[in-house]
């Protein structure tokens, strides 16, 4: 009979960084796992996360770490998703289930589907939350609470193994949805990889401009700048990895994005305060439904204390 607690005797995470550092968090938190081994390339990420002990053991090679392991999670950069499942499909056990914490769930799908063996269930999902810090020493368990999972079950996908898994990131602190990979790729390349786009090409801009030094802008940067870029301290491995995986929604979004500047622009230019004025409204109100939706908060710098840390001693 199936475990509907949401509990796994093994985890094996193949990647210890933000996201895989809180998964192990939360689920010692919330007493989902008899085992966690983790993943790393890093010998020096290793050697952290076994100090810090979010993980039980460390393994030097995904193929390693997967064995008898109830669930597998890649929390690797995806463009690394068709390489580490080629590595792992000789060492899956039987039932075993297969996950993601991707951004990008059509290329998922392109990349480790055809490794999948026979009998192991490959349920791709997103965990929505993060923190524009990076590392082992980066997570805590707090990071999905009240957040949303989305998960992408193919077609024919076990039942057992999608309620389980739902199971598990509900008791980590998620909501859970389900979307196809394709509609997923989308929402998100409006909610997630273009604000990011922005936030980079921002900083960008302002680097570039010869009148205004670097010095001045890190010296001047009131709330909008400095809450506007803050994600544009987001890994860049991952980033790239997340653009050049879902080109053609970004691409979509970003012509979209450039319409609306325009109009913006011509508003500006000819002096049309009624258009500004509706359109700041308009966006306005969904800020405001943001936070009624408990996404996010009213309060100064968005309520965001100073960052967590797991315990431990912290390496710099």
């Amino acid at each position: 009979m199936p475990d509907e607690s949401g509990k796994f005797d093994r985890i094996a995470l193949i990647g210890l960084g933000l996201i895989g550092s809180s998964i192990a968090w939360a689920a010692k938190r919330a007493g989902l796992a008899g085992h966690i081994v983790g993943a790393a390339r890093s010998e020096q990420t290793r050697k952290i996360s076994q100090r810090l002990g979010f993980v039980d053991s460390v393994a030097a090679t995904p193929s390693e770490a997967v064995k008898n392991a109830d669930l597998v999670i890649l929390c690797a950069p995806v463009g690394t998703y068709g390489a580490l499942a080629q590595e792992i499909q000789g060492s899956l056990k039987q039932g075993a289930i297969v996950t993601d914490v991707g951004s990008v769930k059509t290329a998922v799908v392109r990349d480790i589907g055809p490794f999948v063996p026979e009998g192991v269930h490959f349920i791709p999902a997103h965990p929505v939350a993060g923190t524009e810090f990076s590392g082992p020493e980066s997570g805590f368990a707090e990071l999905f609470d009240n957040r949303w999972c989305i998960l992408t079950p193919p077609p024919g996908a076990d039942r057992g193994a999608v309620d389980r898994l739902t199971r598990f990131w509900q008791r980590c602190g998620s909501n859970v949805d389900f979307m196809t990979p394709e509609h997923h790729d989308l929402v998100l390349a409006v909610v997630s990889h273009l604000p990011h786009l922005i936030a980079y090409n921002m900083v960008g801009t302002a680097a570039d401009l010869e009148e205004v030094t670097q010095t001045e802008v890190i010296k001047y940067s009131a709330s909008g700048f400095r809450d506007s870029t803050r994600i544009a301290a987001s890994d860049p491995t991952m980033w790239r990895d997340i653009f050049l995986n879902n080109r053609e929604a970004v691409l979509e979004m970003l012509g979209r994005f450039s319409e609306n500047i325009s109009a913006l622009q011509r508003a500006i230019r000819w002096g049309d305060g009624d258009a500004l004025f509706d359109a700041f409204s308009r966006t306005r109100a969904i800020r405001k439904q943001i936070i009624e939706a408990g996404q996010d908060t009213a309060e100064p710098d968005f309520g965001r204390a100073a960052r967590k840390t797991p315990p431990g001693d912290k390496i710099s």
